[in-house]
């Protein structure tokens, strides 16, 4: 019968076969791939705006966090089910380079090559929301201005603990989902973790790179004025900083850790 799980140590040793893909994956493959993470981290980013847009006015806080943090874990499931590339989660391939299976100069060039793929992806995605007029004037379209104008003006500090915290959460999922065997497993391990950073607050890059655009180009068409809203505000202050966060969340907590425990049975 087939196993229904990996154990941790299987795990590991599955992140770094996963891993050597890099040495033989083209950079237009890997480009393309990236385009489709950044679609899908978009797809529930959005829909996570959609959800939450009344439901702290009638549910409260905390249950508008849940909502938004359970339709919102939708991206992560398109990414590890459908397969795309995603540079959050590929901060596990530390665990590849420290074991020795993959060069680190790969591991950097498909990080470069992934951020900026899912940056375009996420941007392109964020204008054909734009242009799809569904949140053109009001309560939608506050509410897209409002969660891209709070991002823009987190200290630099802050966003980058909120990065931090939120990748140590999706590189989990994504251990777990590579723990997992079947389809279920997957969506289950991708829920928990994504809705628990979510709905906790933390800050994750490349939605970001869909959240803050969104809220720039209504607020632009509104003509609507938001104190540190803006591109420079975008990148430098948020972008930036939950970006450095993303990767020591992912790296030390995750990648390294796993590492080292397993260092000597891999």
């Amino acid at each position: 019968m087939e196993k229904r799980f990996l154990t941790p140590i299987e795990t590991v040793s599955a992140i770094v076969a996963n891993g050597q893909r890099v040495l033989t994956q083209s950079q237009s493959r890997t480009f393309v791939l990236s385009l489709l993470a950044g679609f899908y981290i978009a797809f529930g980013a959005q829909l996570a705006t959609v959800v939450t847009q009344d439901a702290a006015v009638h549910l409260g806080v905390g249950v508008s966090r849940l909502l938004g943090g359970s339709v919102f874990s939708l991206g992560l499931m398109l990414v590890v089910i459908c397969g795309a590339e995603l540079f959050t989660g590929n901060s596990l391939l530390t665990n590849a380079a420290l074991h020795g299976a993959i060069p680190w100069g790969k591991l950097a060039e498909n990080w470069v090559v992934v951020l900026l793929g899912n940056f375009i992806g996420s941007l392109f995605f964020a204008w054909l929301m734009f242009e799809s007029r569904l949140w053109e004037g009001g309560a939608m379209a506050d509410h897209a201005i409002r969660i891209a104008a709070a991002k823009c003006n987190l200290p630099f500090g802050v966003a980058l603990v909120r990065g931090i915290l939120c990748n140590w959460l999706v590189c989990l999922a994504v251990f777990m989902a590579t723990a997992a065997r079947d389809v279920t497993g997957k969506i289950l391990s991708c829920y928990m973790p994504i809705m628990a950073f979510v709905a906790s607050g933390f800050e994750h890059s490349i939605a970001n790179m869909y959240f803050i655009p969104t809220g720039l180009l209504l607020a632009g068409e509104l003509q609507r004025s938001e104190p540190g809203l803006t591109w420079g505000g975008f990148l430098l202050d948020n972008l930036l900083p939950v970006t450095l966060g993303n990767i020591l969340g992912g790296v030390v907590f995750v990648a390294f850790a796993y590492w080292f425990i397993h260092r000597r049975s891999i």
